[in-house]
Formats: structure tokens, sequence, C-alpha cells
């Protein structure tokens, strides 16, 4: 599997995969079932999954894939693998909000190398392209040919002044708390791997997340982050967030513009 071959397919999956979803959200009623740890799950994930999970396997077969709605995948390891959030932001979803994305990403030795967010109800698309570099597709966002693209990159934070993105669906005082460790200029709340994005695009400079996170809610918005300059880090330590971890649960995590003057926890 080559970056070349790689891309057009995540891109083009993500893409199809939008299109289920926002026909299954924009009808009159759809089913939620809530799974073992209680959070919420909608036919719209698992239609998702099931055209993303079959199209990854059809086209790198010998590639491990590893997806959030299906469990058996969770206990799998492996150096390489493709991981995959069909619908991060379920609640939104559910809540007509829109701050809902498809997220595919390569993991490789631990680290996210390239990936794509797509929020089909914004019309936003970011993604790495082959290169490495992290770009924001500004075209008609055509299944079967790439439009237009620019490329993105993070802001030169102003630490008096900071633009911080916090999650909308859980944010908490202990979120707050960090937060007010910073001088901030404007703060604002967004749901899902979206937040990743708006580091990258310098729509703001930092996305601290104090709460529970599994590596497919991540990878891909960690891979457009990287690709635009960005860096994600644990809460604890400081140290690189890396994946491949146990069950694929993440610790607490900062997303950041390398310009800011990181708090401790």
């Amino acid at each position: 599997m080559t970056y070349d071959a790689l891309i057009p397919v995540i891109r083009r999956l993500a893409l199809e995969a939008g299109d289920k979803i926002m026909e299954i959200y924009n009808s009159d009623d759809f089913d939620v079932k809530v799974k073992s740890d209680a959070s919420p799950v909608t036919e719209a994930d698992e239609a998702a999954d099931a055209l993303i999970s079959a199209g990854l396997r059809a086209a790198f077969p010998d590639v491990l894939l590893v997806t959030e709605e299906q469990a058996a995948s969770h206990s799998e390891k492996g150096d390489t693998f493709l991981i995959v959030d069909p619908l991060d932001g379920t609640k939104e979803f559910i809540n007509r909000r829109g701050d809902f994305t498809v997220n595919i990403a390569l993991v490789e030795n631990g680290v996210p190398t390239r990936g794509v967010v797509y929020a089909p109800a914004k019309g936003r698309m970011f993604y790495t392209q082959a290169d490495g570099q992290s770009v924001e597709e500004t075209g008609a966002l055509d299944r079967t040919q790439i439009g237009d693209v620019a490329p993105i990159s993070v802001s030169k934070p102003d630490n008096s002044a900071l633009l911080i993105v916090a999650s909308k669906s859980h944010r908490d005082q202990a979120t707050e708390d960090y937060i007010n460790k910073y001088q901030v200029k404007d703060s604002k709340s967004a749901g899902s791997s979206l937040k990743f994005c708006l580091v990258a695009t310098g729509e703001a400079d930092l996305y601290p997340r104090v709460g529970r996170t599994m590596e497919w809610d991540t990878a891909a918005g960690h891979a457009v982050l990287a690709g635009a300059g960005g860096k994600v880090v644990r809460f604890d330590d400081h140290s690189p967030l890396t994946y491949g971890k146990d069950g694929y649960a993440n610790p607490f995590f900062i997303a950041y513009a390398p310009g800011v003057d990181l708090k401790e926890a």
C-alpha cells in the first residue's frame, strides 16, 4: 500500500459514507441504540461503517483494519493499521447539530501518518495528501474527481490572546480549569474531530481534551493536524500521543499549534 494509492481511496470512501449519513440525517426518523459502554449508535454509524470497511478491505486486504463499530477488531494488534470512526459526534448527529465527521486514518509505528476528516453537514473536508501536507478541499467534493485544494497550516499563536476550541458535548469543569490557565481571546465549542481541523487551519490555537476518547476518535484529526504543522501530546507529561495502545483507549491530551506556551496539567 502506497500513500498515492491510499489517499484517493479514503477520500472517496469518506464522501460515500457522508452521502449515506446525510440520507439518514435528513430522513424523518432514525433508530438510536445504546452500546455496552452506554454510548449511542445509530443506523448511520452502522451503514457508514459497512461501506467504509468493505471499501478498505477490498482495496487493502493485507492491512489490519480497526473500526469503532466492530468490537472484534479492538483486540487486534499491529504496527501498521487503518483505523476508522465512521461517524464521530453521534450525539451531534442525534441532536441534528451538524458537528459530526467521518474519520479514516493510517497509523504506522504508533503515529497517525495519513488521514481524512469529512464533515458532511458542513461541507468541509480535510485530508493529508500523499506527500504528507494537509489540505482542505474547496471544490464540489465530487466522489470521482479531486477538486481544488488549499494547503492548511497552524496559526502563529499570540500567547496573550489565544483562540481555544473545546468539546461541545463534554465540556466540564476540569476543562474550564485548564483553559483558565491561559490568556484567552476567544473560546468556542465544536463537536467531533472538527476541533483538530480548526487548529490545523489556524481557526484555533489550542484544543485541550480532559475526558475519555478512543484512538478512532482522534487518529484522522491528529494526522490532519500533524500535516498542517501541529502537535498532539499527552495532557499529563506533554509526551507525544501514540497509537496502538491496549484497547485503543487514549489518555487526556492537548492538540495545539507549536507556538503555544503549554501549561502544566
